[in-house]
């Protein structure tokens, strides 16, 4: 099948509309194509570079995947700075773990390794939010040391904002 096409039955499995974490979002780039998943994959990949410029409301964000055995589990990404807007619901971190692997510790994984990378970049403490109904992603953000902020009304929803120290 290839690794685009265990990426494509994990977009299937979340909706085919967004997979929260992976930078990809439905419109934005032809991921079924092998051309334009290449391309996807090079504009995730310029996105980390410090000196690449960035559309105006957009940051640099490193993007990593959960792979096991050649199969796409998941997303983890590490935005470099935050927007007003990003600190008000989408956090430094986001990440997502395709539905048939979940239950496995992944995202709890992927979130304390990049935790780690985010002091390497010289970010003290990053901000992770969750949908508040979202009870499995708070647990997983509290076990990594986040600290509740509040919950609030965002664009995303009622959204967690936690802190975790680096």
């Amino acid at each position: 099948m290839g690794f685009q096409g265990s990426w494509l039955e994990s977009l299937g499995e979340w909706g085919a509309v967004a997979q929260d974490g992976s930078g990809y979002h439905e419109g934005e780039h032809d991921v079924r194509s092998v051309e334009g998943f290449a391309a996807w994959v090079r504009y995730l990949r310029e996105r980390s570079d410090p000196s690449t410029p960035m559309k105006v409301g957009f940051v640099h964000a490193t993007h990593w995947w959960i792979v096991e055995d050649g199969e796409y589990l998941g997303a983890i990404t590490l935005r470099h700075s935050l927007t007003d807007k990003l600190l008000e619901g989408g956090g430094h971190i986001g990440y997502g773990v395709r539905p048939s692997a979940r239950g496995r510790g992944l995202a709890g994984w992927a979130l304390g390794e990049v935790v780690k990378r985010a002091r390497e970049l010289g970010l003290e403490r990053v901000m992770v939010s969750c949908d508040d109904a979202n009870v499995a992603s708070a647990k997983t953000i509290e076990r990594n040391g986040g600290v509740l902020e509040d919950i609030r009304e965002t664009w995303l929803g009622t959204t967690r904002r936690y802190w975790i120290t680096t």
